[in-house]
């Protein structure tokens, strides 16, 4: 796993191997130990920021480009 400073300089480490697709690049997971023992969030690859948001539907943007991953599961009525 690759180690980059996060968000108030905190260690956060993000591998490469597990990626979710996103619509301008893929999107990596992010752990806050180097074991992959705790999950923090994503990383992504588009525009090499933490600075993501995930809605309950498990939408994932990224508030800096505005890559997308699709839910996985999603209701036709709220598009």
């Amino acid at each position: 796993m690759e180690r980059r400073d996060g968000p108030d300089d905190r260690p956060l480490f993000v591998n490469r191997d597990e990626t979710e697709t996103g619509s301008k690049g893929p999107f990596y997971l992010v752990y806050t130990d180097d074991a992959g023992a705790t999950r923090w969030g994503y990383f992504c690859s588009n525009c090499e920021t933490f600075d993501n948001a995930m809605d309950a539907m498990g939408r994932v943007q990224c508030n800096e480009c505005s890559n997308v991953r699709k839910p996985d599961e999603w209701d036709a009525a709220h598009e």
